[in-house]
């Protein structure tokens, strides 16, 4: 799901100058929306089940209602579906005992798997490509053929059997982008009448249907961004609305209230009962983001309130806080779980209560054991005592100083510069006297930069699988550490050289 203002452009829907404000006590509760689900995205950093189950009390206290688990490839698939199953995913007794956890917590539970677009976890593997929208393209798939919904109903199937009591289950259906493309979808436009929001809206009704009569007690969720530009006659016509809620997702700090209300308004009229909204705590401001900037999420939030006072009565079922961990399955990291835990606390209590106040501010620098929550810059001191406030403490000092520091000493030092260059290096000359104004600067710094390191990834083996510590640092310490080091070890041959 890309950010909306952060990297997608998707179609937005027209504007209205007319508001309707509704009595929203059916579905607000001191404020704000009574369902408050949080998103886990586990298509990356997927966190151990073990530190799920230290966050889910505080996720509790902090005002979640829910969870939204998107467990792509971290989802235990068995028999044919088996290869879609990454090395790190949960096992069934994992997944039963977080769901175990949730249910003591009182937070409800609804699963989210992709059955349309962002499916790249399924179609990248050579079993399945050959159902791929697009023979190139492994994000969407082909809605012609009777193995791609076999294929759905087997993965719904899986996870509907891990969980029970279930009242929604989220089938995906956002950026099918694509679609109408593959050489099937070609020949179908060409009849007479069709066109590609029908396609879309067939295979949503076919997966809905699917879940409706095989889970009577479930509704289905969709993401909204695929219904937005189509007619409301032709959404009417097409048996989507009594099937599904759709979830109009928006992450922008300055989401337009009119337009989303005018949409809503659009959705009633169509025959939606019901509609979630999806906000932001994380993974929205940057593809490979490594500290979040509380004041954009927070802003997000405001505006969704503002949204939920001025639609119809009563139309409101919840809100998803989402937590992107990937924009997909295979662009870089953005900010860890544990790095988002403060802003994820400050959008939860400024739902719950409906605004944000110093009061509040008080209460969750209490609940997350800080004294310096700071929305409006990224945060420069981070000591905290909430499950995994280390790893933010770390990350921060990282993302802060490692990149600044290297470059300092190798760009910026007139000696390093001046005495050192490239040339230098490859043919190990060095000035004797010159030596002495920066190799202990350059010793000093690589210790202190090793140790942090030693100490997040210690840190971060407690939270995450090696994989994901892999990736972390792959991508944020080792492009400046080896930079650093290199020099090190340049400087030590060319003193050997001279010896």
């Amino acid at each position: 799901m890309l950010a909306d203002g952060a990297g997608a452009s998707l179609e937005r829907a027209g504007k209205s100058n007319r508001g309707r404000s509704g009595g929203m006590a059916a579905v607000m509760e001191a404020g704000g929306p009574r369902r408050r689900l949080v998103h886990l995205d586990m298509k990356g950093a997927p966190p151990r089940a073990s530190y799920l189950s230290e966050v889910l009390p505080l996720l509790r206290a902090l005002g979640a209602t829910g969870l939204l688990l998107e467990y792509e490839d971290t989802f235990p698939y068995a028999g044919p579906l088996e290869p879609l199953r990454a090395p790190h995913a949960y096992s069934p007794a994992e997944v039963r005992a977080v769901l175990s956890q949730a249910g003591a917590q009182g937070l409800e539970v609804v699963p989210l798997v992709q059955t349309f677009g962002h499916m790249e976890f399924v179609l990248k593997h050579k079993e399945f490509a050959h159902l791929r929208e697009v023979k190139v393209f492994p994000n969407a798939l082909n809605p012609h053929r009777e193995e791609s919904r076999a294929l759905v109903k087997a993965m719904v199937d899986q996870v509907m059997a891990l969980h029970q009591h279930l009242k929604w289950f989220h089938i995906g259906c956002d950026e099918v982008y694509s679609l109408g493309e593959g050489e099937e979808s070609k020949q179908w436009l060409q009849q007479q009448g069709n066109t590609p929001e029908k396609l879309c809206l067939s295979h949503i009704k076919a997966v809905a249907s699917y879940v409706a009569s095989s889970y009577p007690a479930v509704t289905p969720i969709v993401w909204d961004d695929m219904l937005r530009g189509i007619s409301e006659e032709t959404l009417a016509e097409s048996g989507v609305p009594q099937l599904v809620q759709p979830m109009i997702w928006d992450y922008a700090a300055d989401l337009d209230v009119e337009e989303k209300v005018h949409l809503i308004e659009k959705y009633h009229r169509c025959g939606f009962s019901k509609v979630w909204f999806a906000s932001a705590f994380k993974g929205a401001t940057g593809v490979n983001q490594s500290l979040t900037l509380i004041g954009h999420h927070l802003k997000n939030q405001l505006q969704w309130l503002k949204v939920a006072r001025s639609s119809p009565t009563d139309i409101l079922e919840g809100i998803a806080l989402t937590g992107w961990q990937r924009y997909d399955h295979f662009s870089v990291l953005c900010e860890l779980l544990p790095v988002a835990i403060p802003s994820l606390a400050v959008c939860l209590q400024a739902l719950k209560n409906g605004v944000y106040s110093e009061k509040i501010k008080e209460n969750v620098e209490r609940l997350l054991g800080m004294s310096n929550l700071e929305t409006d810059t990224f945060m420069s001191t981070s000591l905290a005592t909430f499950p995994g406030s280390n790893i933010l403490t770390l990350v921060t000092q990282v993302s802060f100083y490692l990149k600044s520091s290297v470059d300092e000493l190798l760009e910026r030092n007139r000696y390093v510069t001046g005495w050192f260059s490239p040339y230098h290096r490859k043919r190990k000359i060095i000035h004797p006297i010159i030596m002495h104004h920066f190799q202990p600067d350059a010793v000093s710094l690589l210790s202190k930069w090793n140790a942090v390191v030693q100490d997040l990834q210690a840190a971060m083996e407690q939270v995450f699988h090696k994989c994901t510590v892999e990736e972390w640092m792959e991508e944020n310490v080792h492009p400046s550490l080896q930079k650093l080091q290199q020099v090190v070890d340049d400087l030590d041959e060319a003193i050997r050289a001279q010896n």
